[in-house]
């Protein structure tokens, strides 16, 4: 990390949408305290999420980034995506993996509270509702300048009123944080919503079988938590924290309490590019008109595939891979990325085959792009059983010997004739733990040559070639 801003709270107008120009006015000087050009930039992201994404003017944001579009990744995160950006952001995925415990990530934000159960490294499951430290917002003379709609929610529930322009009395503010913080503790404990809860769930909720070891906190609200910010920001971050901390002493949260590194900065914090020319017999493309394309998010499948296969096994990781990032099936143009192992007998790619219309079942009906990644050589062979023996109509890009994460966007070039090479370049999201562990490291099996060209943040280029 060579330079970071000063945090920024989302500027609004008085009709509530995003102020662009305020947002332009802090990126051009964090350019210049920074010491670079737009030029120097090789790869960034964009990451569009929480009340900021609702806003009607919200793609304004990724508009002052239109002409770096080629380099920067511009994604819009769901709840579950900012559930999982935060757990890794946090640090806390990382404290899993170390300490071999399974932690519920707590991150509470201005509009929502997103939760991630963590173990060995891996998402287990997410949730959010409805609960943040700037539902409401008082201006310089402490009166009401902002109020959400489920603030609103929870005031009525509290008994008492908000009103734009009132003041908030102590014993009021106290009540509306209190169910605020009944919401969150309810959900830390699993415990069967309330009409409230209910009111507020923005996903299903968390599971109950799953055993938490520890919590961890990152948002906003953490700061306060672990007291590494004591200024009020004219919110109710402060007073969210505070209750809180009250609750662990008190035990009312159960868990015992780990600081995962990251509070308000727990999400992504660059992205990294790395550029590939794939090339052999068995990449398969039924349409190479269709290229380029940019942009393209990446779910990888968890599933072993070295045993036998199971189409209904397949759809099923498809699907919970698909939810982890918010992705509709159907919706998204997506790189399904798979790990191949075993012998490529036509039984076995066959049921993979199956299982993969089986999980993308409107993909295949709309004859929209089908993308497939994988590790291992059997692009070709794949590509082959869907057109020919699945009827897969639309397009099929199926390409092999790649190892792709989570986190990743792909963008294909066109095919380079005569021979038939392929530029794919691989950006991946980086998040502070990557940086101290080396992760979204790249492998690629050798059946047939790469060249490889990687992009820093540091504006060099750092390039080898393999053959």
């Amino acid at each position: 990390m060579i330079w970071k801003s000063p945090i920024l709270l989302t500027p609004y107008r008085s009709d509530y949408t995003i102020d662009a120009d305020e947002l332009k006015i802090f990126i051009d000087k964090a350019y210049k305290e920074a010491g670079l050009e737009r030029d120097d930039i090789d790869s960034g992201a964009v990451i569009l999420t929480g009340e900021a994404l609702k806003r009607s003017n919200a793609r304004a944001i990724a508009d002052l980034f239109a002409a770096e579009s080629g380099k920067f990744v511009c994604a819009s995160a769901g709840h579950n995506l900012e559930a999982l950006m935060a757990a890794h952001g946090s640090g806390a995925v990382e404290l899993s993996r170390k300490e071999h415990k399974t932690f519920l990530n707590i991150d509470v934000g201005g509009g929502t509270t997103k939760f991630a159960l963590v173990h060995g490294g891996k998402l287990l499951d997410s949730s959010a509702v409805a609960v943040g430290g700037r539902l409401i917002a008082f201006n310089d003379a402490g009166e009401l300048a902002r109020i959400e709609g489920p603030a609103e929610r929870m005031a009525k529930e509290a008994g008492i009123e908000l009103k734009l322009g009132a003041k908030l009395s102590k014993s009021d503010r106290q009540k509306l944080v209190d169910t605020m913080i009944g919401v969150l503790k309810d959900t830390i404990a699993r415990k069967k919503p309330s009409k409230l809860g209910k009111d507020l769930m923005l996903t299903p909720a968390l599971p109950s079988k799953t055993k938490i070891d520890a919590v961890t906190f990152s948002g906003g609200v953490s700061e306060f938590i672990f007291k590494r910010q004591k200024a009020d920001l004219g919110d109710l971050g402060q007073d969210m924290a505070t209750a809180f901390s009250k609750a662990l002493e008190n035990n009312e949260i159960e868990y015992p309490v780990y600081d995962p590194g990251q509070g308000i900065r727990a999400t992504v914090v660059g992205a990294s590019q790395f550029t590939v020319q794939v090339s052999g017999n068995t990449v398969h493309i039924t349409e190479p008109d269709s290229l380029p394309i940019r942009n393209i998010p990446v779910i990888r499948l968890d599933i072993s595939l070295a045993g036998d296969i199971e189409p209904i096994k397949i759809a099923e990781a498809i699907s919970k891979a698909l939810t982890r990032f918010d992705i509709a099936e159907g919706e998204t143009t997506i790189a399904l990325a798979f790990r191949w192992e075993g012998e490529p007998a036509h039984p076995r790619m066959f049921a993979l085959a199956q299982g993969i219309c089986d999980g993308l079942p409107k993909t295949v009906a709309n004859q929209d792009q089908l993308i497939l990644v994988m590790e291992g050589d059997i692009g070709k062979s794949l590509g082959v059983i869907l057109r020919k023996e699945l009827a897969v109509a639309g397009d099929i890009i199926s390409l092999d010997g790649i190892q792709l994460q989570e986190f990743d966007y792909i963008d294909i070039g066109e095919l380079i004739q005569p021979t038939d090479v392929v530029p794919l370049i691989i950006k991946s999201l980086l998040f502070t733990s990557d940086e101290a562990h080396g992760e979204h490291d790249h492998s690629h099996d050798h059946g047939h040559s790469h060249d490889h060209d990687h992009d820093h943040s540091d504006g060099k280029d750092h390039g080898h070639t393999h053959d």
